[in-house]
């Protein structure tokens, strides 16, 4: 890698010692293409971070951050890629001098979950890409030893995952090895090739299911006696300085923890107030909890099959797509389709996800909904959820995005959680203004959603730096949302092992819908709606002060 990075600023005619004079246009050119070539995993899919590595690569990180020039002499669409440049190497600067590579897992499995995505989108279609795949499947095995070796450091330092999500990461590997070989994920990309699944299936017997055995062992047995009982990350060595910085990347901005949890609960007593107005409408004779008891165990609201739920979820993709022309100027090429979560991630996944098409590999993108336990996947929340996930939420934003051809490389596939979740719940909102929501109850599920990611802004910091327990955590989001027990606990589950990434999504669409009224009042009838949602998308992911900067200036043009 530091080849690479010495190559690039020879070519360019500057050391790193010894720069020549430049422009700040060309040091910012340079900075970005520096860390658009760099890549730590280039051609080795499973590499896993060792301490020497993590210090190599923070050696690089360091220097390409003291070549990006100030922005005094920068164009707006230059500040703008400065902006976003600083914003990736900062943390990813602060995530190695940190070692949170010693603590790799989270409640959805971490690098588990990426065999999972790996394995269930490899597609074959020649004797090289089936050699790939053999080679991939023997690197499974060095993988893991490499994350073991990782965690055992972390044990040493007092960096560690919590105990519950080792225990939920411990249970998808039992799932894993529990189905045979022959009904299993690994076999899925040689179905209807009887050759190839023989040689396939020997070779994941003898040396894939013994990897994840020595994997399970080392958690069970090693790992998780020497975990402290808490969930939070200020529990560990230096967890509450994680958690502050963690806050301020995930949000895009200068917040802080204390800020968060404030916000969070003046949201969700405004929410409140229209969730018990809506409950009126319904005709409901009863209290809150009474109403959330009745919305949770009515047959009427839940799919009797599988099939049924993804066929809801469709149609609803397809109505909103019909109005999508009303609301934007431009939208993407790709197609959407709706699909059941893979299995082997569906137990302990969310309700629904957006995985994403790629032009360049023929994948349309796709609404993924969580089939798994159908008395926990409620209809009234499904309007909003496909609204979130499909169009106009992530697959829009993501898809437009993609058909950039303007952008600097390290801005390709860039995700700014912020950004895409703030627009994707946003989008739920404009479901609203669009007539999706069909009687009370669907209105009731969008304000389910809506106060969900506001006790986000609660919960996340309450666990992680004010000390709250899980049971805390889960009566809080329990008591204030209609979402199923299920998914009530599911999603804590998923906040404790991923901290910070939860206050994202209300704290991003908060600062949209706050940007929409500014330009509503400033603009009069000059206010555009598909004009601003071009001016929010055209860019693809920004930060919130950038998105600021844009608007504002889309608003000073055209007032």
């Amino acid at each position: 890698m530091r080849i690479i990075l010495l190559f690039i600023f020879l070519a360019s005619g500057h050391l790193l010692t010894a720069q020549a004079p430049a422009a700040d246009s060309t040091l910012l050119r340079q900075a970005m293409e520096a860390y658009g070539a760099w890549h730590p995993y280039s051609g080795d899919i499973w590499r896993a971070s060792t301490k020497g590595s993590v210090r190599a690569e923070l050696l690089d990180l360091q220097e390409m951050r003291n070549r990006v020039p100030g922005v005094e002499k920068l164009t707006m669409a230059q500040r703008l890629n400065r902006n976003l440049l600083l914003h990736v190497l900062d943390d990813e600067i602060f995530q190695r001098e940190f070692g949170a590579y010693r603590f790799p897992l989270n409640a959805e499995g971490g690098f588990l979950a990426n065999v999972v995505y790996r394995t269930v989108g490899y597609r074959i279609s020649s004797a090289e890409d089936f050699t790939r795949y053999q080679e991939m499947i023997r690197g499974i095995g060095p993988f893991f030893n490499a994350q073991i070796a990782a965690m055992r450091d972390g044990l040493a330092v007092g960096k560690t995952n919590p105990r519950l999500v080792v225990e939920a990461c411990i249970g998808q590997i039992e799932r894993l090895l529990a189905t045979p070989v022959a009904d299993g994920m690994f076999l899925r990309p040689v179905q209807g090739d009887s050759a190839r699944t023989q040689v396939l299936r020997e070779l994941v017997a003898q040396t894939t299911y013994p990897d994840y055995r020595r994997l399970r062992d080392f958690l069970k047995d090693e790992y998780l006696p020497r975990l402290p009982a808490g969930i939070g990350i200020a529990q560990i060595t230096g967890g509450k300085a994680y958690y502050r910085q963690r806050v301020r990347y995930f949000t895009t901005d200068e917040v802080t923890p204390e800020e968060v949890f404030a916000t969070g609960q003046r949201e969700v007593a405004r929410i409140r107030k229209e969730m018990e107005a809506t409950i009126k409408e319904t005709g409901f004779a009863g209290s809150f909890a009474d109403f959330l008891d009745f919305l949770r165990t009515d047959p009427q609201f839940y799919a009797k099959t599988p099939a049924e739920l993804l066929s809801k979820a469709a149609w609803i993709t397809k109505r909103m797509e019909g109005k999508l022309p009303r609301y934007f100027n431009r939208l993407p090429r790709m197609p959407l389709t709706v699909s059941p979560v893979p299995d082997a991630l569906a137990p302990n996944y969310t309700g629904g996800r957006y995985s994403p098409g790629s032009y360049r590999g023929r994948k349309a993108g796709a609404f993924w909904v969580n089939t798994y336990n159908l008395p926990s996947r409620p209809f009234y929340v499904l309007p909003a959820l496909a609204l979130h996930e499909g169009v106009p939420g992530h697959h829009t934003q993501m898809m437009l995005a993609a058909e950039l051809d303007n952008l600097p490389q390290f801005r390709n596939n860039l995700y700014l959680s912020a950004f895409g979740e703030g627009w994707a719940l946003y989008c739920e909102f404009l479901g609203k203004e669009a007539g999706m929501y069909e009687d009370a109850y669907e209105e009731f599920g969008r304000l389910t959603y809506e106060m969900w990611r506001a006790c986000r802004l609660v919960v996340d910091p309450g666990m992680h730096y004010f000390g709250w327990s899980r049971e805390q955590a889960v009566d809080f989001l329990a008591s204030n949302t209609a979402l199923s027990l299920h998914e009530v606990n599911t999603e804590i589950d998923r906040y404790i092992g991923w901290p910070g990434q939860a206050v994202s999504y209300k704290m991003g669409e908060l600062k949209i819908r706050e940007l929409r009224k500014r330009a509503e009042a400033e603009m009069g009838d000059q206010f555009d709606l598909a004009a601003f949602h071009d001016r929010v998308l055209e860019n693809g992911a920004i930060t919130m002060q950038a998105l600021e900067e844009v608007i504002v200036a889309w608003i000073e043009a055209n007032k």
